[in-house]
């Protein structure tokens, strides 16, 4: 009996969950700072060694998963993941600390270029496939705010300088998706003749005004989730002197804030225009990072914090889902390159990082608020218009 196409999604979209493990470098880098005697300006780079990689790899993968198979590639990522999560147990150190960081980045980089057309294999009416691709963003997002706990969970037990015990329990997870998708049997998509695809085709891609747009859409709405989780609990520390126990409490605004709102886009982008939806979260986003840099409440600060969460929850979805559809022969190729955008949030976090030093708190509100002025142009520009005249 033919498998119905929710049955078939389910695993991909649990999929997403693992996606959002990335996430705890938000917090595991106070840990890390702390375990290793580290400045603020190195703990910068803590997370570039998870999203460095979606620059290097992306595409590769994009354009090699045309061999492989889209199933196939995703299984591979979340191989390298669950012996990411087993390195620290074997020796704890900053070495083991660093190359399990860099190969959580890297089955994370190969899992986000290959689970997003997946989706495509099991769903085909577009507008069914963006408010999918926003409730894996749902499901993402409720890792994300579940993975401060998991450290947690793994300090309360064996304190502090155990923060790394998340790792196993991240790994564990892993092995149970990968599982539940191996044993689910998803028709593969067509083939692509290898002459087709190569680095310099995918780039070529960029030639194209509106699909490079929404490369640097993605690239800095990257570089807004991962900065303002970033500053977050160092925004409170710094302004307000919250201590260990209560900043930790930022993130877990922002990612519970970021939850809500792309639940919400699920609904709400099967009945509104993805353009309006987009242009009127990134104005709100703008709002928010402007009365946080203006005004020095606790309460309030925290309020925008969230309030950046839940505006910008919905903007990765759109973008992508548009880029995807702009092409449907190229579906794999533009994945490569949209996650190679993901990069971005390895870039911008060290930029926050010389900007805190430099000037304190208010610079790594202000490179945050330079990444959503672009996407404020790619909302009102040449890609916003065209995001106008599609199937949105």
């Amino acid at each position: 009996m033919k498998q119905k196409p929710i049955f078939s999604a389910l695993p991909i979209l649990f999929g997403f969950f693992i996606m959002g493990f990335c996430d705890i470098v938000g917090i595991s880098s106070d840990y890390v700072q702390r375990s290793f005697g580290w400045s603020p300006v190195m703990t910068g780079f803590v997370p570039s060694l998870v999203f460095i990689w979606f620059l290097f790899l992306s595409i590769p993968v994009g354009n090699q998963m045309n061999r492989w198979g889209r199933k196939n590639t995703v299984l591979l990522s979340m191989g390298i993941t669950v012996v990411g999560m087993l390195l620290p147990l074997v020796t704890y150190n900053s070495t083991t600390c660093m190359l399990a960081y860099a190969l959580l980045g890297i089955g994370n980089a190969i899992l986000q270029v290959s689970l997003n057309p997946l989706l495509n294999n099991v769903i085909t009416d577009d507008k069914l496939l963006t408010s999918s691709l926003t409730a894996g963003q749902v499901i993402k997002a409720i890792s994300s705010l579940v993975g401060p706990e998991i450290v947690l969970l793994a300090v309360n037990y064996g304190g502090e300088d155990k923060w790394y015990y998340c790792f196993p329990l991240l790994g564990f997870t892993t092995l149970l998706s990968a599982v539940w998708l191996m044993l689910t049997p998803i028709k593969r998509e067509p083939a692509v003749a290898e002459s087709q695809v190569s680095l310099s085709s995918s780039f070529a891609l960029l030639k194209n005004q509106t699909i490079l747009q929404l490369f640097l859409g993605i690239f800095f709405i990257v570089g807004v989730d991962v900065g303002t989780n970033y500053i977050s609990s160092k925004l409170m520390a710094m302004r307000f002197g919250w201590d260990e126990d209560a900043v930790k409490f930022a993130p877990q605004v922002y990612f519970f804030c970021r939850t809500i709102g792309a639940l919400i886009g699920v609904f709400a982008l099967s009945r509104v225009a993805s353009i309006k939806y987009f242009r009127v979260n990134i104005l709100c986003c703008i709002a928010a990072l402007l009365v946080m840099l203006t005004v020095e409440h606790d309460m309030v600060n925290l309020a925008c914090i969230g309030a950046v969460g839940f505006f910008a929850s919905s903007v990765f979805s759109i973008i992508y889902s548009k880029a995807i559809q702009a092409q449907p022969d190229k579906a794999n190729q533009i994945s490569g390159l949209m996650i190679t955008a993901v990069a971005g949030g390895g870039v911008v976090t060290p930029v926050i990082g010389f900007a805190i030093g430099a000037i304190g708190i208010i610079g790594g509100i202000l490179v945050t608020l330079c990444c959503v002025l672009y996407l404020t142009y790619c909302a009102f520009g040449h890609a916003g218009s065209c995001m106008g005249h599609g199937p949105f």
